[in-house]
């Protein structure tokens, strides 16, 4: 449907004021910090003075009155989208790659509700937990396929989201034996326990919600 083609840009004039609007993806572009202003569902990277977009959907530039030095850029929202993260945002996510430095994850819930559009996100070895940082080992904090939960520290840059387990409730939620043979059980902060097998397998474990 010509609706959702790439490449379609409207033009059209609200009191007086411009609209541009056109599809974007997740870390596209959306324009430069130095000349327009980061609006809704739009972050900048203050590095390199870029804002870029953080879901799918409309790009929007909108003139304002004179008394405004600058347009605004911003991502307009769709329902079909689903929730939205933000700063301070709490996230169910599943880890899918673990290095010496990073964690990284794809999201699953923003709050309560599931996400529609799946986003990146990174776990750096600082924001594991809140004290003892520097012997923070990342393998032994999680694992692919873990279930973890996460808040938002940032929109990061285009590729994922900066996120942190560095509070008791965060962290590890749920995750299977090394074997593959059942849920873990979680026995201490440090340690999850497999049911069948007695298995003991070390975690950053996420505080249990009384």
């Amino acid at each position: 449907m010509a609706y959702f083609m790439s490449n379609l840009i409207m033009k059209h004039s609200i009191d007086n004021l411009i609209e541009e609007v056109e599809i974007v993806t997740p870390g596209e572009v959306l324009g430069r910090a130095t000349n327009l202003k980061a609006g809704k569902r739009a972050y900048v990277t203050y590095r390199n003075k870029t804002i870029y977009a953080f879901l799918t959907s409309f790009r929007c530039i909108k003139s304002l009155p004179p008394d405004h030095r600058r347009l605004i850029a911003k991502v307009t929202g769709n329902k079909a989208h689903g929730p939205v993260s933000e700063s301070g945002s709490v996230v169910i996510a599943r880890v899918t790659k673990v290095t010496a430095r990073i964690t990284s994850i794809d999201s699953m819930c923003v709050g309560t509700e599931s996400v529609r559009e799946k986003f990146s996100g990174i776990i750096g070895q600082q924001d594991v937990r809140a004290t003892e940082i520097d012997k923070v080992d990342m393998h032994l904090s999680f694992r692919p396929s873990d279930i973890v939960r996460v808040v938002v520290l940032s929109l990061g840059d285009a590729r994922a989201y900066h996120l942190s387990t560095a509070k008791n409730e965060l962290s590890v939620i749920s995750d299977k034996s090394s074997a593959g043979a059942a849920t873990m059980v979680p026995i201490s902060w440090a340690e999850m326990q497999c049911p069948l097998t007695g298995q003991l397998e070390q975690r950053k474990v996420a505080k249990v919600e009384s």
